[in-house]
């Protein structure tokens, strides 16, 4: 039997931490003509996070599930239950062809930095190209985390490293009402995934790697390779069993291959290669099929230039401006060979000898 080690995870906050963390987010003086109504909300987020009430609202897995009378989470169902449609959409040859655009950048004119992003520049055109094809792009703008109100990409807890089975699909790590981990957006990612027959990624270089938001997504979508449909299997997130599960056989599902790729990577100075390689083996890993030599860009944009004339090093650039409209060529070209079924056709279907 594989023992399970503990011994890493901090004891439940008191009562008097637990008050200090909750008011941090009333600390504007505004709030202190409601402090009585605080502290009534106080006391009901304290039971809750006492009581651990991660999903207070719960229904029967039912049919189609390992233990069909197992009290699923009601937020999760629903969240599977749009992907499921999703998918059937995706799947219907009288769909419009669809390319999920995402921008990477945390910058964006409407927080602190207070000027878009290049990147969203060159997604703008690759959209605009898209549309001249005839696909029906779906802008997805990481940088909204920096400047929405109450809007989180909350981290990957790697369940799968405890046993891939315990790792759900979707994610059922969020929300967790109990510790405030709420509004995560990944519920609507998941769907716009994989409702989509190909991804384009634009992103910036930060320290030689991709900026956090990005990050943030990327490692939320493990569960999309090898993940498990049924929590019910786990009883919730039971580690002993999960393990179980893996020892006994674990397939490893790849809920959104067989779709298309193309990426833009951006930077001033050093690491776009390494950026761009480390995104293509992400996308490739979970069989992905990446659009052409193209659709695999990675320039210098104001090469060692300052940071205050980058726009202007971009509006002369037209050779990158051109080059990511090619990008989106490349991949509206594979979307069309790809749900015509001659792209898949030159794929091999090739068992892996070690699945993971």
């Amino acid at each position: 039997m594989i023992v399970i080690r503990k011994g890493q995870a901090p004891k439940q906050l008191v009562r008097a931490e637990f008050s200090e963390r909750f008011r941090a987010s009333f600390i504007d003086p505004a709030f202190r003509a409601e402090e009585g109504s605080i502290a009534l909300l106080e006391e009901i987020a304290w039971v809750a996070y006492d009581e651990g009430r991660k999903a207070p609202f719960t229904q029967k897995a039912g049919p189609g599930y390992a233990d069909p009378d197992y009290d699923l989470s009601s937020e999760w169902i629903a969240t599977k239950q749009r992907i499921a449609e999703a998918q059937r959409q995706w799947a219907e040859p009288a769909s419009p062809s669809r390319v999920l655009l995402i921008c990477g950048s945390a910058r964006n004119d409407g927080t602190c930095p207070g000027e878009m992003s290049k990147t969203f520049r060159l997604l703008q055109i690759a959209k605009e190209t898209l549309e001249q094809a005839d696909i029906l792009p779906d802008v997805l703008d990481l940088s909204l985390l920096t400047s929405d109100y109450g809007r989180h990409i909350y981290p990957c807890k790697a369940c799968a490293s405890t046993a891939m089975p315990l790792c759900h699909w979707p994610c059922s790590c969020y929300p967790n009402h109990a510790l405030n981990q709420t509004n995560d957006w990944m519920a609507d990612i998941y769907q716009r995934w994989t409702a989509a027959h190909a991804v384009i990624i634009a992103s910036p270089v930060y320290w030689y790697q991709s900026p956090s938001p990005l990050k943030l997504m990327i490692d939320r979508l493990v569960c999309a390779d090898g993940g498990n449909p049924d929590p019910t299997s786990t009883s919730g997130k039971k580690a002993g069993k999960a393990k179980e599960l893996e020892m006994a056989g674990w397939d490893y599902p790849q809920h959104l291959a067989g779709r298309a790729y193309g990426l833009i990577i951006h930077g001033d100075v050093a690491g776009i290669e390494d950026a761009r390689r480390a995104l293509s083996d992400w996308l490739d890993w979970m069989g992905f099929i990446d659009a052409g030599v193209q659709a695999r860009l990675d320039r210098f944009i104001g090469y060692y230039q300052p940071y205050a004339s980058s726009h202007e090093a971009l509006d002369r650039d037209d050779a990158v401006q051109e080059e990511a409209r090619n990008v989106a060529r490349a991949v509206a070209k594979a979307v069309v060979e790809l749900r015509a079924g001659r792209l898949q056709a030159v794929q091999p279907t090739l068992a892996r000898p070690r699945p993971k």
